[in-house]
């Protein structure tokens, strides 16, 4: 059945009067997705070519094959994890180099696909190490490093490292929950409350002094969204409900209004600790004669 879409920018697309432009607005999408696809697609000409020859040869070509496929999918799991790395100011490092194996697998696949017997590894061998080294030139390797905890209390960091992993894995979970609906409003409804949830996680990085009053809203109200996500897509993809899809975009809109509240909060609290920084730094040069007054 044909869905239309509904997202914000349709012609009957809801939007918010007076929303605020969001700090996440400008985020770039996805790169590399045509090559991504190409690279998937490549390998799959192997299988047909060694449909026709004898059994070990039919081997090599599956394995390579396989290989190829399997790296495809290694650098498309390591961009996104790149690309969250890079959207966030707090981070860790990847666990596992995915992009790095990717390029290596690359080149072991490629190395197997040019192999024409034991006479012809070392030239297989030479194509898999420029093939594996092109592939790393062209999309990079995995950052080797974590991010924005020079010179900051490292317990406070890693408190709001672990805390937001575990806040973009309840987004995440709230996602895919939602895509079982079957309607691209839904889908734009749920990265609409995602983008207001996300400028609080850059709000708690800032100032990771901010966690333990965020921590409710990281923790127990993203878990009852998810829930509630999981709940309404089951419901709503077998009834399709009008009323189902009211009461569940007016749970999401309250829950925004409690994130921005909240973050509003945050950097009124922020603000007030600034000033008094400021007054009393002031008040120990006027002691000890060093302003200069206007």
């Amino acid at each position: 059945m044909v869905k239309r879409f509904g997202a914000e920018f349709s012609p009957d697309g809801r939007s918010q009067p007076g929303a605020k432009p969001s700090p996440l607005a400008s985020a770039k999408p996805s790169r590399h997705k045509l090559r991504l696809l190409i690279l998937f697609l490549l390998p799959l000409p192997l299988v047909f070519l060694g449909l026709g020859k004898p059994p070990l040869a039919m081997a090599v070509d599956f394995t390579a094959a396989a290989t190829l496929i399997l790296a495809a999918w290694l650098l498309q799991e390591g961009l996104k994890a790149e690309n969250a790395f890079n959207d966030r100011k707090i981070a860790r490092r990847p666990a596992f180099p995915r992009k790095i194996c990717a390029s290596v697998l690359t080149g072991i696949g490629i190395a197997l696909a040019t192999m024409d017997g034991l006479s012809g590894i070392p030239g297989a061998a030479l194509y898999g190490i420029v093939g594996g080294i092109l592939h790393s030139f062209s999309f990079g390797i995995d950052p080797l490093r974590d991010k924005g905890m020079e010179g900051i209390d490292t317990f406070q960091t890693e408190r709001v490292a672990t805390a937001l992993d575990k806040a973009e894995g309840y987004l995440a979970e709230m996602k895919d929950a939602a895509l079982r609906a079957g309607d691209r409003g839904v889908m734009a409804r749920v990265d609409r409350f995602q983008t207001t949830a996300r400028v609080m996680f850059r709000t708690v990085e800032e100032d990771p002094r901010d966690l333990s009053a965020a921590r409710k809203f990281l923790g127990i109200y993203l878990v009852a969204a998810r829930d509630a996500t999981v709940k309404f897509a089951d419901l709503f993809a077998q009834t399709r409900d009008a009323q189902t899809l009211a009461d569940y975009d007016a749970l999401l809109t309250d829950l925004e209004a409690s994130f921005e509240a909240k973050r509003e909060k945050l950097l009124v609290a922020d603000r007030s600790d600034l000033d008094i920084e400021i007054e009393v730094l002031r008040d120990r040069l006027k002691r000890d004669g060093l302003l200069i007054n206007d």
